[in-house]
C-alpha cells in the first residue's frame, strides 16, 4: 500500500509549482485548508490560477494567497463579500483576473472533470454575458449553453478523518465543495484533522475513496481564520 502520509507541511505541497491551477476547497471559511494554503504560501509560489467558492476573508487562508502576490487569475462565484477586501483592493487595481461562475455551474464542472465526462447542457446564463465565447444548443425548443469541466492541476482540501488509504469523512458544513475537487484534479492534497487506522473507518460513511487521495497531512484541530483571530 502506498504511503501517502506527508510528515511535513513543505513534503505535503512541494509539488505544486508557478502557474498551477489549484482547486481549493471551502465555503466562507468552513472547509477551507489553511495549513496547505500556509504552506503554498512559504514556498512563495507565483502565478496560480485559483478556482474557489469565494474570494477569501480578512487576512488568512484564501485571502493569504493574494496578498502574497501567488494568485494570477481567480475562478468562482462569490468574489464580492465584504470580508473579500484583499482580493477587491488587488482587482481594482488591475493585478488580478477575475472569471465569475455561477455557483451550481462551478459545482457541476468540476463533478464532470472527476467523472470523466466532456460537460453539460444548463439554461443558466443563457442570453448572458456568461455565456460569451461558449457554445449554446437548444434541445426540444430550450436554450442551453455547453459548460466544459473545470480541472485542476492539484486539488487543496479540507477533511475530517482519514485512514491511511486515504479514505476520507467530513465533519458537518466543513464539507462542501471538498468532495468534488477530490475527483476533478490531476493530484490532490488533503489536511486532515486526525487519521484513524485501518478500518477504523465505517464503510458507509466514507465520502471520498482513497482512489482520489494522493497526500494527506495531518493537522490536529484548529480554530478557522487562526491568523485573523489570533491578530
Amino acid at each position: 500500500m502506498k504511503n501517502k502520509k506527508a510528515e511535513t507541511l513543505e513534503d505535503a505541497v512541494s509539488r505544486v509549482p508557478d502557474g498551477a491551477t489549484l482547486l481549493i476547497g471551502g465555503f466562507g471559511q468552513p472547509g477551507v485548508p489553511e495549513i496547505l494554503i500556509d504552506g503554498v504560501c512559504d514556498l512563495n509560489r507565483r502565478d496560480l490560477t485559483i478556482v474557489t467558492n469565494n474570494a477569501g476573508t480578512g487576512h488568512s487562508g484564501i485571502a493569504r494567497l493574494f496578498e502574497e502576490g501567488c494568485v494570477a487569475k481567480l475562478i468562482c462565484s462569490f468574489p464580492w463579500a465584504k470580508e473579500s477586501f484583499v482580493f477587491k483592493e488587488l482587482y481594482d487595481a488591475g493585478k488580478i483576473e477575475l472569471e465569475i461562475v455561477p455557483q451550481g455551474t462551478l459545482a457541476e464542472r468540476m463533478r464532470t472533470a472527476g467523472a470523466g465526462l466532456g460537460g453539460f447542457l444548463t439554461p443558466t446564463g443563457v442570453g448572458t454575458d456568461l455565456a460569451d465565447g461558449k457554445q449554446t444548443m437548444n434541445v426540444d425548443g430550450k436554450d442551453y449553453v455547453l459548460e466544459k469541466p473545470l480541472v485542476g492541476d492539484f486539488a487543496l482540501i479540507k477533511a475530517y478523518r482519514v485512514d491511511p488509504r486515504g479514505n476520507l469523512i467530513y465533519r458537518k458544513t466543513g464539507r462542501n465543495f471538498n468532495p468534488i475537487m477530490a475527483m476533478a484534479a490531476a493530484h490532490t492534497i488533503v489536511e486532515v484533522q486526525e487519521d484513524v487506522e485501518i478500518d477504523d473507518l465505517d464503510p458507509e460513511v466514507i465520502v471520498t475513496p482513497g482512489v482520489f487521495v494522493d497526500t494527506y497531512y495531518v493537522t490536529g484541530w484548529y480554530e478557522i481564520g487562526k491568523e485573523r483571530n489570533a491578530s
